[in-house]
């Protein structure tokens, strides 16, 4: 049994399925607000040795940070102290920020459906390549690393 609470405090027990999905039902949004959000995450690496992306450098997170900035008016710097540590993008929502081993994470707008948030992907991927190529960064599009142990990982601020 599950205990439910009730606008005066007080817990009423959901004692059958029926009730269960009637409290549940009550916390839904309308379906004319429903959204779609994107989550993906990915590790660059140099595609010339196949190693991780530092924080700092010619040839890093932060110039990849940099870099789209640069290339996008409306795209306001997340900082921690002296550090970019990702994007808001304040034209779209959403934004890129960064997971602790260096990951790049788009964390997309609410959108209306699954072919709007398709887009911002792929747009989001042809923004990357733009920066990234001339940098000599690839990236890998998975949850870890098969190849970097935790001490060759790098950390972010």
């Amino acid at each position: 049994m599950t205990a439910q609470t009730t606008s005066g405090g007080d817990a009423a027990i959901i004692e059958n399925k029926a009730q269960l999905i009637e409290w549940l039902e009550a916390g839904c949004k309308p379906r004319d607000s429903w959204r779609v959000g994107t989550e993906h995450e990915k590790f660059p690496f140099f595609t010339d040795t196949l190693r991780p992306v530092p924080y700092d450098g010619e040839r890093s997170i932060r110039a990849l940070l940099a870099g789209l900035r640069a290339c996008h008016a409306d795209w306001e710097p997340i900082m921690e102290g002296d550090c970019i540590i990702g994007l808001l993008d304040t034209a779209g929502g959403g934004c890129i920020t960064l997971e602790p081993a260096g990951q790049f994470e788009l964390s997309g707008a609410p959108l209306a459906n699954i072919h709007q948030t398709c887009t911002e992907v792929h747009t989001h991927f042809s923004h990357l390549r733009t920066v990234a190529d001339p940098l000599g960064i690839g990236f890998l599009g998975i949850g870890a690393s098969p190849l970097w142990t935790r001490d060759e990982t790098p950390v972010m601020p």
